[in-house]
C-alpha cells in the first residue's frame, strides 16, 4: 500500500533524528532565488581564491541540475556547540582554531548518516532517486536549509535556529520524490548588527560577506602569497578559521550544548605559535590527525603563525609611548 506523502515526510524526519541529526526540514527543489546575487558576487571577485565556486554554476544555482528530476530536498543540521575554555589565549602566544575544526572531521561522520537516510528512502520508495551533499558538492545549502525551515540566514550569513543558534553543520538529501514542504522561518535579526560591528576586518555587510576580508578565508582558503594589505587586516589570534560573528550573536549565547560524541573537541582552543613554527611533516600530521585541519598545508600554517606574531609586534610598537 502506498505511503501518503505527509506520512512519508514524517517518517523521513523521524529517520533523520534517529541517525543523529538535530534539525530536519523539507524544501522544494527549485532554482535559487539568489542566482543573480551569486553571479554578481563572483564577478566582483569577492570569492578570492575560491575558484571552485565559479565552476558548475548552473548546478549550484539549480538543484535539479545537480539531480535531474529532483522534486524535494531533505535538509538536516547537526549542532556542534561545545563549552569554551574560560581562559583566553595570550596574544602572540597561541593561535586559535575555529570551534568546528577542533573535533573529528565532520565529513567522516556526517556523510554516512546522510547515506543512511538516502538508503532507507530508496528501500521504502523503490524507484526514487537520491543524491546527498554536504559542503563538498555544488549546492547552495544555506539557502536550501532556510527554505526548509531549518533556520533563517542571518546578517552574518549563517543559518540561525532561534533555539540552537548558528553552530550548525548542514547537509541535504535531494530526491525525486515530491514531498510536502516546510515553511521558512521569519528573519529574527531585526535591528541587531552585533556581528557586523564585531568583525575586525569589516568583511560583513547585512546578509553578505566579502570573503577576501574574512578571517576564515584568509587563514584557510587564501592561496596567493600574503601582501602588506592583507597583513594590515586585524586578524587577531585566529590561526585556522574564525568564530567572532557567531560568538557575539545573541542566539548563540543561549544556544544548546551539543550531546553528539562526534563534535567533542579532540584538542584545545588552538596551538602554540612557536610549536607550529617548529613543526616538521610528522609533527604536522600528528597534530592534525582526524581533524579537518589538513586543508591547510604545513607551510601555510607556518606562514599564518608568523603573521600573527608580526601583527602582535606591530601593535606593540604602535602603543608604545
Amino acid at each position: 500500500m502506498p505511503i501518503e506523502p505527509r506520512h512519508l515526510a514524517s517518517q523521513i524526519k523521524d529517520k533523520a533524528r534517529e541517525v543523529g541529526f538535530d534539525l530536519v526540514g523539507i524544501a522544494p527543489a527549485e532554482p535559487s532565488r539568489h542566482r543573480q546575487f551569486l553571479r554578481d558576487w563572483l564577478d566582483s571577485g569577492k570569492h578570492g581564491d575560491m575558484h571552485y565556486l565559479e565552476r558548475r554554476f548552473d548546478e549550484r544555482t539549480d538543484v535539479t541540475q545537480f539531480l535531474p528530476g529532483a522534486k524535494s530536498v531533505v535538509c538536516v543540521a547537526a549542532n556542534y556547540k561545545t563549552p569554551e575554555p574560560e581562559v583566553e589565549p595570550q596574544p602572540g602566544t597561541t593561535g586559535i582554531v575555529a570551534r568546528y575544526a577542533r573535533a573529528r572531521d565532520y565529513h567522516d561522520w556526517f556523510k554516512p548518516r546522510l547515506y543512511q537516510i538516502a538508503d532507507w528512502l530508496r528501500e521504502v520508495m523503490p524507484g526514487c532517486s537520491t543524491k546527498c551533499g554536504v559542503d563538498t558538492v555544488p549546492v547552495l545549502e544555506r539557502e536550501l536549509a532556510a527554505r526548509a525551515g531549518i533556520g533563517y540566514v542571518g546578517k552574518n550569513t549563517c543559518v540561525i535556529d532561534p533555539e540552537i543558534g548558528s553552530w550548525l553543520l548542514l547537509g541535504e538529501v535531494v530526491t525525486t520524490l515530491e514531498l510536502p514542504y516546510d515553511q521558512p522561518m521569519l528573519d529574527r535579526c531585526g535591528t541587531c548588527t552585533r556581528c557586523i560591528d564585531a568583525c575586525p576586518t569589516a568583511a560583513l555587510t547585512p546578509y553578505a560577506i566579502d570573503a577576501t576580508r574574512c578571517i576564515s578565508y584568509l587563514t584557510i582558503e587564501r592561496q596567493t602569497p600574503s601582501t602588506d594589505d592583507s597583513l594590515a587586516l586585524p586578524t587577531g589570534n585566529w590561526l585556522f578559521g574564525c568564530d567572532i560573528c557567531q560568538d557575539v550573536c545573541p542566539h548563540n549565547r543561549k544556544g544548546v550544548i551539543s550531546l553528539h560524541p562526534d563534535v567533542r573537541p579532540m584538542m584545545g582552543q588552538g596551538f602554540g605559535l612557536d610549536d607550529v613554527l617548529n613543526w616538521d611533516e610528522p609533527a604536522y600530521h600528528a597534530a592534525t590527525r582526524k581533524l579537518p585541519l589538513r586543508r591547510v598545508k604545513l607551510q601555510q600554517w607556518k606562514d599564518r603563525a608568523r603573521e600573527i606574531k608580526t601583527q602582535v609586534k606591530t601593535q606593540a610598537k604602535l602603543i608604545q609611548p
